[in-house]
């Protein structure tokens, strides 16, 4: 194959120690114990995807296989044995994937192969890539060769789930955990690797590049080389591009989404949320980069720009210092439990993207808890009113500096609520009455049928539902009960079971009734006249049906 026909992540693949990245200490030991003559019978590599573990294996049988020695390996002009190993054909070196091999049946065929010496090389060498993959019965069949094995053979394992490999082949093999490379170092190498390229792009969107790839070179690579083949070669990749390419929002929408949630925005936080939906950010992706953005604010005067690992650009983490210094904890603690609690509602909740939106109106309405307080109890006028009124102890945020100030210029707080509009809900049962009074038929079915109560409280209210709730269900029940009560709701879904619904108990009560009704003489008798007969309902006579008879 043509070396600039292959993807990046091939073409510059390291071939050499000084090529690896961010595993000086791995490269070191292992120089090291091969030129102290002390290798180990096998090497376990582990470590996230793309970060080197199958590519050092391969340095390693280089290495121990080298004609020129350890001293003076192989860079350019590779030797009859290096150039083998790099091509995956050497007789002596013999790779096998554990994923596509994993009977004890293919570790057997290994074994009776090891018998044998190597043929060309000084060392016979089996590499094992996702070696968790192998079977219990083929650890077993390893462990007493990988503790004595011959001397001109070495096994190489590379895995990314250690946790699923045996204790005691593990400890049969000298360990090194390969970490993830630093935002620094990656961004320096794919830079270079731009510039080999000829590639025309930002540092901004390199930047990116290395955020999404959280560490991995061959992530990072195949990002870089997405990129690249998406541009005209007259053209830079800058940020914006690469966000559309990638199909990652810019933060500064976040940053600015979360100002106006402190200021109660209502309608302009579900404008720039349903913007960043609309390039295609899943519910649970926008909630995760949310609580990001929570952490940082929490943490920004302990953290620097490089240890961010790129999510944020200059810009984006000056403008978070500013705010945050001027939002008190507890806020920023209160959002990120109601966060949590939205991410666990979205395995519940049938459209993802509705809940979001409710969370986000949730949010604003912690941010902004007031109560409404009757001024004067004795009416003045006939037309006597109540005005809400913030009181400092009790609210929440808009803890930026000076948003006290502007509180009392925002006609919202200087709303008049008539008093006698005003409806007072205590119970569950209190709010099916004033639906039906309401005639709102269709909500109280649904908190019949489809709900149960876990929890009520005021100005709050904890359910679990079953499948056939409608899906606009808790919109409109919040509308409603802001429209009635004149005060924000909090509704919560929950995992948790909770009552039986108003429907389940009915029918338990006739289930009850109609059991009852059987043990009376008057059924027994009228069951042996009549033995077909089936007792289906039961109705209690009140004294208006008897004076009406």
């Amino acid at each position: 194959m043509n070396n600039n026909s292959k993807v990046l992540a091939l073409k510059y693949r390291p071939q050499i120690f000084d090529d690896l990245i961010g595993q000086e200490v791995v490269a070191e030991t292992i120089i090291n114990s091969i030129k102290a003559d002390k290798v180990p019978n096998a090497y376990l590599f582990t470590g996230i995807r793309g970060i080197g573990k199958t590519t050092t294996a391969r340095i390693v049988a280089k290495a121990l296989n080298c004609l020129n020695g350890i001293e003076e390996m192989c860079v350019d002009n590779l030797c009859e044995n290096c150039h083998s190993i790099a091509n995956s054909s050497h007789i002596d070196v013999l790779e096998m994937d554990a994923a596509s091999k994993t009977g004890v049946d293919d570790v057997r065929d290994l074994l009776e192969f090891s018998r044998y010496g190597p043929t060309s090389a000084k060392y016979k060498i089996f590499i094992i890539d996702e070696v968790h993959m192998l079977s219990k019965q083929a650890f077993n069949a390893l462990l007493k060769t990988l503790e004595e094995p011959p001397s001109y053979l070495k096994f190489i394992f590379a895995t990314t789930e250690i946790k699923k490999i045996p204790i005691t082949v593990v400890s049969r093999c000298q360990r090194f955990d390969l970490s993830r490379i630093k935002s620094s170092e990656l961004l320096d190498f794919i830079k270079k690797i731009k510039d080999k390229e000829n590639g025309r792009v930002t540092d901004d969107a390199l930047k990116l590049i290395v955020k999404i790839s959280e560490g991995s070179v061959r992530d990072a690579l195949s990002l870089l080389d997405r990129a690249l083949l998406s541009l005209d070669t007259d053209k830079e990749l800058d940020l914006n591009s690469a966000q559309k390419i990638f199909g990652y929002f810019d933060k500064s929408q976040l940053i600015d989404l979360f100002k106006l949630i402190l200021k109660g925005k209502e309608e302009e936080v579900i404008k720039i949320y349903r913007k960043i939906y609309d390039q295609g950010v899943e519910p649970k992706i926008f909630l995760n980069d949310f609580l990001e953005l929570l952490y940082y604010f929490k943490n920004i005067n302990s953290l620097t720009l490089e240890s961010t690992n790129f999510s944020l650009n200059d810009d984006e983490f000056n403008k978070i210092k500013n705010i945050s210094n001027q939002i008190q904890p507890d806020v920023l603690m209160l959002f990120w439990q109601f966060s949590i609690k939205s991410l666990e509602e979205l395995d519940i909740v049938s459209n993802q993207h509705l809940s979001i939106e409710m969370f986000l109106i949730r949010l604003m309405h912690l941010s902004s808890v007031k109560k409404i307080k009757q001024l004067d109890r004795e009416p003045k006028q006939e037309n006597s009113t109540s005005r809400i009124e913030t009181k400092n102890e009790t609210k929440i945020i808009d803890q930026i500096k000076n948003i006290s100030q502007e509180e009392s210029k925002n006609p919202e707080i200087e709303t008049e609520v008539k008093a006698e509009s005003k409806t007072i809900i205590n119970s569950f049962d209190e709010l099916i009455t004033i639906c039906t009074s309401k005639r709102e038929l269709k909500l109280k079915f649904e908190l019949e049928k489809n709900v149960n109560l876990i929890n009520f409280e005021k100005n709050r209210i904890e359910i679990s539902f079953n499948d056939s709730l409608d899906k606009d269900f808790v919109k409109d029940l919040s509308l409603k009960l802001f429209d009635w009560t004149k005060e924000r709701w909090i509704i919560t879904l929950s995992k948790s079971k909770g009552d039986l619904s108003i429907s389940e108990k009915k029918e338990n009560e006739k289930k009850i009734l109609i059991e009852e009704v059987k043990q009376t003489e008057i059924y027994k008798n009228f069951m042996e006249s009549f033995p077909d007969a089936e007792l289906v309902d039961v109705k209690s006579i009140t004294k208006e049906d008897k004076e009406n008879d």
